[in-house]
């Protein structure tokens, strides 16, 4: 290979090499800050393909869509002497790129440069509403007026505030804690009077019924009391209509019965008299 073909190569490969260099491409995501020895010297807010001087320039790039700002949970004490611990999130986005970077530099020292001034203003607006303006519809304007004092104060360091919300307002654990204690010991409280009330009603039942209970027994004892009465009548007029119709056998069958009372079992002895009217019929009679 002849000398100019290669110094042709070496220099196709080294323009090969500074134009790579020199071109790099923003996405549609992204904007990018062109850097000179850490100074800026050009803005592209538009994605495509640019160009920079290699080696003395780089590229410093920062996200174009809408961000996202969580700061930390606030205590606050509102108007009404109530303290709430209030967790807000915030969404920002980038407008001015070379103060951003001049200001903030990083995405991180937005973050928390954000978060020191939502909270400040939570503070500031929430102490001077009471709980029942956070709890109602007033609530969204309260966010409006945060949202557009904080916008004021960030302008300066190229970003817009899109929105600021209350993700969550709790009441501190220590508060918390003594609400649910005194719910519960309201709840037992409300619990051992229904107890009381359902013991109160239970034996009132049971009285009742241990009343009914005699009062049917002492129906049923009386009615029993008739029905054997009037058993104990038919049965004393059947054995008198008997007793009249044949005086001997009715004497004789009642004289059977008892033989047959008394001399149930196997062992039974009687002592008595031979001439005992009870012997009568195992006396012979006379033809």
């Amino acid at each position: 290979m002849s000398k100019s073909a290669t110094a042709l190569l070496v220099f196709l490969a080294v323009l090969v090499v500074i134009i790579s260099q020199s071109l790099f491409i923003v996405p549609e995501r992204e904007q990018a800050l062109v850097l000179r020895f850490g100074d800026p010297v050009r803005i592209y807010p538009e994605p495509g393909l640019k160009w920079k001087v290699p080696l003395l320039e780089q590229v410093k790039s920062f996200d174009s869509r809408v961000l996202d700002a969580d700061p930390p949970p606030e205590e606050v004490i509102l108007a009404d002497q109530k303290r709430l611990v209030i967790d807000t999130f915030a969404r920002y986005k980038i407008t001015d790129m070379l103060l951003f970077y001049q200001t903030l530099n990083t995405e991180n020292q937005a973050v928390t440069r954000l978060s020191n001034l939502i909270n400040s203003q939570v503070r500031s607006r929430l102490g001077n509403v009471s709980l029942n303006d956070i709890l109602s519809e007033n609530r969204a304007t309260i966010m409006k007026t945060i949202s557009d004092r904080v916008n004021e104060e960030v302008q300066r360091f190229g970003i817009q505030i899109v929105d600021v919300r209350i993700g969550r307002a709790d009441l501190p654990e220590q508060t918390s804690q003594a609400i649910y204690a005194r719910m519960r010991s309201e709840r037992e409280q409300e619990a051992a009077e229904f107890r009381a009330q359902g013991q109160e009603l239970a034996q009132q039942i049971r009285a009742r019924a241990d009343k009914e209970r005699i009062v049917l027994i002492s129906e049923a004892n009386k009615t029993a009391q008739g029905l054997r009465g009037e058993g104990d009548e038919q049965a004393i007029k059947i054995y008198a209509d008997a007793y009249s119709a044949d005086p001997d056998f009715y004497a004789f069958y009642r004289s059977l019965n008892a033989y047959k009372t008394a001399l149930d079992g196997e062992n039974s002895t009687l002592v008595l008299s031979p001439d005992s009217e009870f012997f009568k019929f195992f006396q012979n009679s006379s033809p």
